[in-house]
């Protein structure tokens, strides 16, 4: 039996495995990189052994430490979660070879799928239909005469959408593969995501199907012949070829389906000898048919769908198959259970091509209702770093129908105070409300096909609205603090005072609010900007009146419309939350110091902090338009800086390995030759 697990993982995986393991009577130790020393996995935790560095090398992929930290905490048991080392064929045998227990499938089956040309091989053999696909050698690129874009390249080892690119899929590619320039950059940029991600840069090319949806079975098995599916999760919805939204059971399966596609995954379970807890993925094509992608031997980031319908705890089924026990489970007693969809809550920026996001955590308060569930991996204070992941939670809904769970969870996002660093929650909410997604239309272009709003633009009124809001906060912050004033009426002043002004940009838009508090203590508020002043918002000629202010919350009338808006500032930022969602806005000094920042004509900056793994161009080059500069990494994903326009470099700052800040300057471009 396992008595003290040590959880070889970190954020809201760490805490999820915690949360079974104490409920079923196990220990846990936490192991956490330098990064992570404030986390709450950690604190959670009964034990927590830190390893030493800053890298997912040096730590959550370092099994020499983790073995270390496992005999220091007294482990018995080690359960990877999903990522890092969970499909490490060597690390498992490691675990084992200290005496310790694996939790996941045993190393065989892992080297058998962890292979995905393998893999593809051996299930072809049982009847599981499969894609074609081509071998990359360290050497050379496989002979492709004849075969037709598009291609994908694909990381050999590992998921989660990492050594992933497309080639060919554009409006107007056409041509077969062999002739194509951009296959050779994909498979060196693949390779490199790959080998970072999980220690093993192999990849292969395979037929990349439009319009296509992304559905998987779960699967679990146990060492006593149990082996039973949990029926399927669609997790169409993608950017980088990472799942976004993930759902349970999917729009575009029937009954018949279903079972033609578990049978598939069962057959692919029983080829392999699996153990545990599994993914067969499926690529569904508009015509029905399907095709193997990979077996996911781990736990999926997408699990808590397959939870919520069945009622099944994934987690425990591992913890028991672990110990050699039965699954709780029986094919004839699963059925599923209404309709779950999940959200990945990313610190990243949707319109800036989706990149990921750095900063502190400054506000974190999950909304109340909508009821959902919170797999979360920070909380307020949390600081998120250039080094791992940026998943910030996964969220959760259930209800009886379909779009009943779309529009709660996107209520549940719209409500809750995320401050602090820039999220995808806006998109998300954007996404779960579209009509085509309401209506089941979820294909993994729909991000492109769709033109889903990537940015949430507030309405003239809103953006007044949440500016009279922050104006009036900050004026009753200044006069609580100011405790002989906070004692008079109105602020009584023997001289009549002029107006106070706030001003306030949200993206191109910039707003002035002038306000004067009347000895009746209402306000005179004029609110200019952003466009012609809608009824019933803040303008000019009506009084407000603010019925509560303080502990961050704003609570004003005027004519008819009430407003409770939340408020909070760091710095010269502010962040008001409405009904409609949060707004960051930027304060505006009345008198501006002068800029620190470095602007150069034609400067080429980061577009977000990382390091500079190549620089491929040299001060006094030639360049052309869209010919890459330089590739800048940060949180396990690639960033290309290619010449917006022909020119020659005047000047080339950032050398290879140089730590960089998002908009510090890399070269300079001048135009012409």
């Amino acid at each position: 039996m396992i008595t003290t697990l040590l959880v070889a993982n970190r954020g809201e995986i760490a805490r999820r495995i915690i949360r079974t393991a104490t409920a079923m009577g196990i220990g846990t130790v936490a192991v956490y990189a330098d990064p992570d020393a404030g986390a709450p996995f950690v604190a959670e935790a009964d034990r927590a052994v830190a390893l030493r560095g800053r890298t997912a090398a040096q730590t959550y992929l370092n099994i020499e430490a983790l073995l270390e930290a496992a005999a220091a905490a007294g482990a018995d048991a080690v359960h990877p979660g999903y990522g890092f080392g969970s499909e490490r064929a060597d690390f498992a045998r490691a675990v084992a070879g200290a005496g310790l227990t694996w939790v996941g499938p045993p190393p065989e089956v892992l080297e058998a799928v962890g292979d995905k040309l393998a893999a593809k091989r051996l299930l072809a053999g049982v009847g599981v239909p499969v894609l074609e696909s081509w071998e990359v050698t360290a050497d050379a690129l496989p002979d492709l005469t004849g075969v037709p874009l598009p291609l994908i390249v694909k990381a050999a080892a590992g998921g989660g959408g990492k050594g992933m690119r497309v080639v060919g899929a554009g409006p107007g590619a056409a041509g077969g593969a062999g002739g194509s320039p951009e296959l050779a950059d994909a498979v060196a940029a693949a390779r490199r995501e790959a080998a970072a991600a999980f220690g093993d840069g192999t990849v292969f090319l395979e037929r990349y199907i439009t319009g296509a949806r992304h559905v998987e079975i779960q699967i679990l098995a146990d060492s006593h012949g149990g082996l039973v599916h949990c029926f399927e999760r669609e997790c169409s919805i993608q950017r980088r070829h990472q799942k976004v939204i993930e759902e349970c059971p999917s729009p575009a399966v029937d009954a018949g389906l279903r079972d033609r596609m578990g049978a598939a995954a069962l057959a692919a379970a029983k080829a392999v000898g699996y153990l545990g807890a599994g993914t067969v993925e499926f690529v569904l094509e508009p015509s029905g048919d399907f095709w193997f992608l990979e077996v996911n031997a781990r736990l999926q980031v997408e699990h808590p769908v397959t939870e919520a319908v069945t009622g099944v705890d994934l987690v425990r089924e591992q913890l028991l198959v672990a110990q050699g026990l039965r699954l709780s489970v029986t094919q004839d007693g699963l059925a599923m259970n209404g309709h779950a969809i999940e959200a990945r809550l990313y610190a990243e920026d949707p319109a800036a091509g989706f990149l990921p996001a750095t900063g502190t955590v400054l506000d974190w308060c999950p909304a109340a209702a909508p009821s959902c569930r919170w797999d979360a991996g920070v909380a307020a204070g949390s600081v998120v770093g250039v080094e791992f992941d940026p998943m910030l939670a996964k969220v959760i809904a259930h209800a009886p129908a379909r779009a009943e769970a779309a529009l709660a969870l996107a209520l549940a996002l719209q409500r809750s105070r995320i401050r602090g660093v820039t999220t995808n929650r806006d998109f998300l909410v954007a996404a779960l409300r579209h009509p085509d997604f309401l209506a089941g239309r979820t294909t993994t272009s729909f991000i492109e096909d769709t033109g889903v709003t990537l940015a949430r633009q507030p309405s003239p009124g809103e953006l007044r609205t949440a500016a009279t809001g922050a104006a009036l906060a900050a004026q009753a912050a200044r006069r609580a603090a100011a405790p002989v004033l906070a004692t008079l009426p109105g602020g009584w002043r023997n001289t009549v005072m002029p107006p106070e002004r706030a001003e306030f940009r949200h993206g191109s838009d910039t707003v002035l609010v002038s306000y004067a508090r009347q000895r009746d203590g209402r306000f005179d508020v004029t609110v200019t900007g952003a466009g012609p002043d809608p009824d019933g918002e803040p303008g000019s000629g009506e009084p407000v009146t603010v019925h509560h202010a303080g502990d961050g919350w704003i609570d004003f009338e005027r004519g008819w419309h009430r407003h409770r808006l939340h408020v909070l500032t760091a710095g010269d930022r502010v962040w008001v939350q409405g009904p409609d969602g949060d707004l960051a806005l930027t304060a505006v000094p009345r008198f501006p110091e002068a800029g620190h920042g470095e602007q150069v004509a034609g400067g080429l900056v980061a577009p977000m902090p990382g390091t500079v793994l190549a620089v491929h161009a040299a001060a006094g080059d030639a360049v052309a338009a869209g010919q890459l500069l330089m590739i800048v990494e940060a949180m396990k994903m690639e960033h290309r800086i290619t010449a917006p326009r022909a020119g020659t470099l005047r000047e080339v700052r950032a050398q290879p390995g140089d730590q960089v800040s998002a908009g510090d300057l890399l070269a300079v471009l001048d135009e012409g030759p």
